[in-house]
């Protein structure tokens, strides 16, 4: 390995970190200056994750020994170049659009110090080499969401950040056992197929699926696993800027991807498969498809609409991901790339009408798209794409992870696939119901917009970036099958 191999890692995962530290200890005051600093911060980073992304190290950079096997460890793979990917391409967009965001909120310099900070954690888990390091971060990304959460600071924010602590806290105790167990009977290492050595596991097998369990939950409460998902719709209270950051780019893809790393890494299929750790595994993510559609299509506050839209989708790639075979694991890591383009601008659009016109339920939104209508544009896009129409990637996502259902003979495959086919069903109700009264409204309706003539677009920087993201959104749409074919080799590689 070059020394510039070895220090791109380092300096991807440090450079938002010190450069957010710095913001907290002396905060920048003129939001120019502060804007600048964010945005070179943010660029640089993401220079250097798509630096990696293109030129992955060819060995793992240990830097500090703790322990004997306890190890800060970091690498690069085909996981990693996924979940990096997604998080380089998305974050300095979220971040522009939380410029003109924030505008109207107190407290910038904090807020862009934790959001900073925030991308440097996310980095370190995407390329941790091992648990113990991905549980390291892992732990970070808490006590940096937190403050996130808690902006307003007021009791709605309090009781969000109360409730996130203490489902994170959970969790982590649980992911710790399993850590725990990991360690007793292999090593901490991620290797493909599995890191636990046969001959210590021999005769274990049941006690080390329950443990596989103990980690499915645990990390399953930042991927909303039912019924751990409770945090993550109390959480929308947060700025809109955080609440895509929880539900489309770093926390619950965060969870996604330290589940990922378990099943595929430390326990491994062989021990997994066929054994009653699947049939939970896939029962759970089966359940959660269906309950978290079910409670968006209920809900009337849009961002809560949407967070339990996260809860739902979330669990497909848990689904693709519990039938433990390639074609699985390639379907599962496609829709967390397309859920992720789609959520953002759902956000986004939910926070651009929230700053234009302070209306955030859904009975207030008929009419608003003749006023917005590049933002209801953008949301109408990104939920023809959440429904799973075609041409939209969403669709090919759908379809790829009920393809891998199909292949397994199984009662829970079959649940499986009706769970994805009334969710889908669902998801067009809960959409459509948003998008249709907002081009189409009632004349009653219609006469109430027009008494607020003032209501238009949100300034050039939320525009800008709801622009960049459904040209992304499209451009993943129409390549999704060189996607597809990119993932099934980086997945090849792991089977």
């Amino acid at each position: 390995m070059t020394a510039m191999e070895a220090s791109l890692i380092p300096a991807a995962i440090l450079l938002p970190l010190l450069g957010g530290g710095v913001m907290l200890a002396h905060p920048l005051r003129r939001r120019g200056v502060r804007e600048a600093w964010v945005m070179l911060l943010t660029l640089a980073t993401s220079a250097l994750a798509a630096a990696l992304v293109l030129y992955p190290p060819r060995q793992a950079l240990a830097l500090w020994s703790i322990y004997p096997g306890l190890t800060l460890a970091f690498h690069t793979d085909g996981l990693t170049l996924v979940f990096l990917g997604i998080v380089a391409l998305l974050w300095p967009i979220a971040v522009l659009y939380s410029f003109e965001y924030m505008s109207h909120e107190h407290g910038e310099s904090r807020f862009f110090a934790f959001f900073t900070m925030t991308y440097g954690v996310v980095v370190g888990i995407a390329c941790a080499a091992n648990t113990f390091t991905l549980y390291f971060f892992y732990e970070l990304l808490t006590l940096c969401t937190l403050p996130l959460v808690m902006h307003e600071m007021e009791g709605k924010a309090r009781y969000a950040g109360r409730k996130y602590i203490l489902y994170s806290m959970s969790g982590a105790a649980l992911a710790l056992i399993s850590l725990v167990f990991v360690y007793r009977f292999g090593v901490l290492d991620f290797v493909p197929g599995g890191s636990l050595n046969p001959g210590a596991a021999a005769g274990h097998e049941t006690l080390l699926r329950g443990v596989f369990l103990l980690g499915f939950f645990g990390f399953g409460v930042k991927a909303a696993v039912w019924p751990l998902h409770g945090w993550l719709p109390s959480a929308s209270v947060a700025p809109t800027p955080v609440s895509a950051l929880l539900h489309a780019v770093a926390v619950v893809n965060a969870g996604i991807f330290a589940i990922l790393r378990i099943t595929y890494y430390n326990f491994g299929t062989a021990l997994l498969q066929g054994s009653f750790a699947q049939w939970v595994m896939m029962g759970f993510s089966c359940f959660t498809v269906v309950f978290g559609s079910v409670m968006s299509w209920r809900m009337q506050h849009l961002k809560r609409r949407l967070a339990y839209s996260t809860v739902s989708n979330l669990s497909y790639i848990l689904l693709g991901a519990s039938v433990m075979t390639g074609a699985g694991l390639s379907a599962a890591l496609l829709h967390m790339a397309a859920h992720s383009v789609f959520k953002i601008i759902l956000f986004f659009c939910a926070g651009a009408v929230l700053c234009q016109t302070g209306r955030e339920y859904i009975f207030e939104l008929p009419g608003l798209g003749r006023r917005m209508p590049l933002t209801f544009a953008a949301f109408t896009a990104a939920s023809l794409g959440l429904i799973g129409i075609p041409p939209f990637a969403g669709f090919f996502s759908k379809w790829a992870i009920a393809q891998a259902l199909v292949g397994q003979a199984s009662p829970l495959a079959v649940a499986g696939c009706a769970a994805l086919i009334l969710s889908a069903f669902l998801t067009g109700l809960y959409q459509v119901t948003v998008i249709v009264p907002a081009f189409f409204p009632t004349k009653q309706q219609l006469s109430e917009v027009r008494a607020n003539e003032a209501y238009t677009e949100a300034g050039w920087r939320i525009r800008t970036a709801l622009v960049l993201l459904v040209l992304l959104s499209l451009a993943v749409s129409f390549a999704v099958a060189p996607l597809s074919e990119a993932l099934s080799s980086l997945v090849g590689e792991i089977m």
